[in-house]
């Protein structure tokens, strides 16, 4: 078939399109920033289309010619708080709904969560019902598959059952881990979405999906720790410990922030157990035990091989990355030249390497995560703590994978906003700020060798703004110019290079290709 496939950056979306393509559909993916697929491996196999879901012009033209929509679309990403995103989420469902009609679509396939509507469902939840219930109220069938937690490596739910267990042997936990869940590999889910796709009989049906095992929450993070080899984690319950609670403490020691945790940690109060089973009915199939989704998990992150996160899709717009609240497209970019208006602080280092342009790049674009920036390893510590503490998302997000980087992707609090290889590297921060900030790398041939330039810009927003910039200049004098001499010298043993009078020094990394 001719399929489209909305949210194709995010988590589930790109996992889903080499599935699609693998079973011989023709693929148009929809992105409201299409850079962000440059560095997939399939690609080249696939049609990129601008498209926003608050835009019907160019949902209108992402539909057209197509057989079948995959919409994997969810607007609580936690990057800029979840105030209204229920209401977003319902809204870019009609407009999805409203577009697939005109172009003549024959079927929207859209992945839900479980709950049963019987009961008190969390915001979250209520949304994820309210979303299918949008999309099916059209001329066009709609297949909702509900499921409840995802174990797959990168999976936000996954994430945060990983580092909770592997951080805190003793665990002071609310109610909700008495809750029953029934997890499901991504894996399956992935097999679900394309086999629901294939079989005319799922056309118009909600359908819950979930793996073999029923248990507690408690029982799942045992048996995560049983899996990891951990010991056994004792787990205290409290009955006062409110959502809002458990959010700040989940921020604080996974990589989730609050806006991301608090939703999830609401949604736990809910038993989401799959009781309706008509699915073996239609498809007939065997799920992947708990145990060995686990594992799985866990050896993808461990060889490096997790292709999407729960951080990929992001808050990116269509040409840039978020905004903040009152934003314009006139505010000041890192591209603007210096006197472009507004006030933009600075902080500019230019090192010689004498590596070529390419050993150096693939240097810079292994910065952050497990290596770190290569300079006051504590200083980052402290700032990423202290976003942690005003309810940001720290330095806990780390990245997919230590060497390959895309636009979009995660590096810590940063975000890559524009990557040209082998010269340009932009970071946009995602920390709690008040106003705009980019670390920006330039890498330019220099004679036999290169030229690194970092530059650290800060757009100010009101008084706090500049205050805050003048409470951090001394650090970057700590910060910046080691870590650009760090990079060349880096750079420079990765090549078998020593800069001239200089010794040389061991370091800690090296990129692996």
């Amino acid at each position: 078939m001719r399929v489209l496939v909305t949210g194709a950056t995010g988590y589930i979306g790109g996992r889903l399109v080499p599935v699609l393509l693998a079973r011989g559909h023709q693929v148009r993916c929809a992105a409201r920033t299409p850079a962000k697929l440059d560095d997939r491996r399939w690609r080249d196999d696939i049609e990129v289309v601008l498209a926003d879901v608050f835009d019907r012009d160019s949902l209108d033209a992402a539909c057209a010619g197509v057989d079948a929509v995959f919409y994997l679309v969810h607007s609580m990403d936690g990057t800029g708080g979840t105030g209204g995103f229920a209401d977003r989420d319902a809204q870019a469902a009609a407009n999805l709904r409203d577009a697939a009609a005109a172009a003549g679509v024959q079927r929207i396939v859209y992945l839900g969560g479980l709950g049963h509507d019987d009961g008190q469902l969390s915001d979250h939840l209520r949304s994820r019902h309210q979303v299918g219930s949008v999309l099916a109220d059209g001329p066009v069938p709609v297949t909702e598959l509900r499921a409840a937690m995802i174990i797959g490596s990168g999976s936000a739910s996954f994430e945060m059952l990983r580092h909770l267990v592997e951080v805190l042997p003793v665990m002071i936990t609310p109610k909700w881990v008495s809750t029953r869940c029934q997890p499901i590999a991504v894996r399956d889910v992935l097999n679900d979405l394309a086999d629901v796709l294939e079989e005319p009989a799922t056309a118009g049906r909600v359908l819950e999906i979930g793996g073999p095992d029923v248990m507690t929450y408690e029982q799942l993070m045992q048996t995560y720790a049983d899996v990891a080899g951990l010991r056994p984690r004792r787990i205290v319950r409290v009955p006062l410990l409110t959502p809002r609670l458990s959010s700040l403490w989940i921020g604080l020691v996974t990589p989730l922030p609050p806006g991301l945790a608090r939703p999830l940690i609401d949604s736990l109060e809910n038993e989401v157990v799959v009781r309706d089973r008509a699915i073996t009915e239609v498809l007939p199939r065997e799920t992947i035990p708990l145990r060995d989704a686990l594992g799985m998990a866990l050896t993808r992150v461990q060889d490096l091989e997790v292709a999407t996160t729960w951080a990929s899709a992001g808050g990116v717009g269509a040409d840039r990355s978020p905004a903040p609240a009152g934003a314009t497209p006139e505010d000041p970019q890192p591209e603007d030249p210096d006197w472009a208006g507004g006030t933009v602080y600075s902080d500019r280092r230019a090192v010689r390497c004498a590596a070529a342009p390419e050993v150096l790049f693939a240097i810079v674009c292994g910065i952050g995560g497990e290596r770190g920036y290569q300079s006051a390893r504590w200083l980052w510590a402290l700032r990423g703590a202290l976003d942690k503490v005003v309810g940001g998302i720290g330095l806990r997000r780390g990245r997919r994978h230590p060497d390959d980087l895309g636009v979009g992707e995660v590096v810590d609090f940063w975000r890559v906003e524009a990557l040209e290889r082998p010269s340009l590297l932009r970071l946009r921060a995602e920390m709690k700020l008040p106003g705009e900030a980019w670390l920006e790398f330039r890498v330019l041939p220099d004679g036999d060798g290169s030229r690194l330039l970092q530059r650290a810009r800060f757009h100010p927003r009101g008084l706090w703004g500049r205050v805050y910039w003048l409470a951090v200049a001394p650090f970057h004098g700590l910060i910046f110019p080691r870590m650009a001499r760090q990079l060349a010298r880096g750079a420079e043993q990765a090549a078998g290079l020593t800069t001239a009078g200089s010794p040389r020094r061991r370091l800690p990394w090296r990129p692996r290709h």
